[in-house]
């Protein structure tokens, strides 16, 4: 059996790492001391605050897990290393809406470092896939959720 691996860039392997030493130093001693004063009021059977405290609990450790388990498969990409004519993991890219004739700025990201708010798509969302492999002056056509993008890539940096 082996470990499916993906590639993320420095800046998303080293936020993860934030985030989860976050989890495991702030939220997790909250919800411990959330549990215990539930305790402390009695009887823990009927005890909604404790139930609620519990869930949480839960839930903390969930995202803790998944989160080393990222960082366990993560390959951290070293974007010096790769094609600066090429759409590829890191690549910031300028293209032009064909359909609504607008400019838009990417940046392709892990899945983990995405922030659509930020211009930071997925390696693995219907435009990151559509986009990837392509060079500086193709056009590409993207089925998406929206329907079918037509994107000319302007340029290409990193």
């Amino acid at each position: 059996m082996t470990i499916e691996t993906y590639g993320i860039l420095r800046e998303g392997y080293e936020k993860l790492k934030r985030d989860l030493k976050h989890l495991k130093r702030v939220e997790r001693p909250k919800v411990l001391k959330e549990i215990e004063r539930a305790r402390a009021h009695g009887d823990i059977s009927d005890n909604a605050e404790y139930e609620s405290a519990k869930h949480a609990q839960g839930l903390l450790q969930a995202r803790i897990a998944d989160l080393e388990s990222k960082l366990a498969r993560s390959r951290i990409v070293e974007e010096q290393k790769m094609d600066a004519d090429t759409v590829l993991l890191g690549a910031v890219v300028r293209v032009k809406d064909l359909n609504r004739k607008k400019v838009l700025c990417y940046t392709i990201v892990s899945d983990v470092a995405a922030d659509f708010k930020s211009g930071k798509i997925s390696v693995s969302s219907p435009v990151g896939r559509g986009l990837l492999g392509a060079k500086v002056g193709q056009t590409v056509e993207i089925e998406a959720p929206a329907g079918k993008l037509k994107y000319q890539v302007l340029e290409i940096s990193r």
